[in-house]
């Protein structure tokens, strides 16, 4: 038989997030293996491997010439060759480069295996207040304030825990939009996962807010956002958020907007019925 009879492996080889030592057993040995390493960056994967003593030859493949490079990547799977496709940290294809590629190699009958490994999404998950329970994946968010609010907007009733990626630069300004559109939500903010400062910080949304603005952050950042109280149980919750209200205004000695305002931030009720109620009793 023809070696385009057996076609080579694309392989989805998650690296590192931050910690070098993260990296697996199996990683290492494809990264070996293979005949070609399609990366994000060269020279950062180039830093890699030869902390590994690895001397595959890489090749770039980022968002900028992924559609590019399909062509020839695919010819080479083809041909019985097999590819390593690696990020600049994590697991290639999740809010980086590899997706156009794994869809085509799919499409076109490339077998596709995925060397699983460090992740910021359930890095984040697993050290946060919101470990075990659902969640969506979003992803980067737009870069753009307006269209950042509009997307967060599209969100405002998804019953499951967000988590987002952000840059440092507009961290700050994300975070104020996620407190004015989403309310004052419990927020886990991760920075430098896995690093050597590393830092994880857990508060109410304009807490968080006004904590990074008046400090300077950098590295990579991942947020995990309070989801949305689920509307089937609305009904017989409800009652139990106007009573936590109450107990607000008791203790807090709050007037019954303002505990209305915080406790639908806490809860996910609309402030106005929380009030509606409160007044009505």
């Amino acid at each position: 038989m023809t070696a385009a009879s057996h076609p080579g492996v694309l392989y989805v080889v998650a690296t590192p997030i931050g910690n070098l030592e993260d990296i697996t057993l199996r990683a290492l040995r494809i990264l070996k293996e293979v005949d070609l390493v399609a990366c994000e960056d060269t020279r950062r994967t180039s830093l890699l491997l030869h902390h590994f003593g690895i001397s595959t030859r890489v090749q770039s493949c980022h968002k900028f010439n992924e559609r590019h490079r399909l062509q020839s990547l695919q010819e080479m799977l083809q041909s019985g060759k097999s590819v390593a496709l690696v990020s600049d940290a994590g697991t290639p294809s999740l809010s980086d480069p590899g997706a156009l590629l794994v869809r085509s190699c799919r499409s076109s009958g490339i077998p596709v295996v995925s060397i699983p490994g460090a992740s910021a999404v359930l890095t984040a998950l697993s050290c946060s207040s919101f470990a075990g329970e659902p969640y969506l994946f979003v992803g980067f968010l737009p870069a753009s304030r307006g269209k950042r609010q509009k997307a967060l907007a599209l969100m405002k009733e998804v019953p499951w825990n967000l988590v987002f990626y952000e840059s440092p630069l507009r961290t700050a300004e994300c975070l104020q939009d996620i407190h004015s559109i989403l309310g004052d939500r419990t927020v886990f903010l991760g920075r430098e996962l896995t690093k050597h400062f590393e830092e994880t910080l857990e508060a109410p949304a304009a807490q968080m807010a006004a904590q990074i603005a008046a400090r300077e952050i950098k590295g990579e950042i991942t947020l995990i956002v309070k989801g949305a109280v689920a509307r089937e149980s609305a009904a017989e919750d409800l009652p139990l958020a106007v009573e936590k209200a109450r107990q607000k205004i008791a203790a807090e000695n709050l007037s019954k907007k303002e505990a209305s305002r915080q406790t639908a931030a806490e809860t996910g009720f609309p402030a106005r019925e929380i009030y509606r109620r409160l007044i009505e009793s």
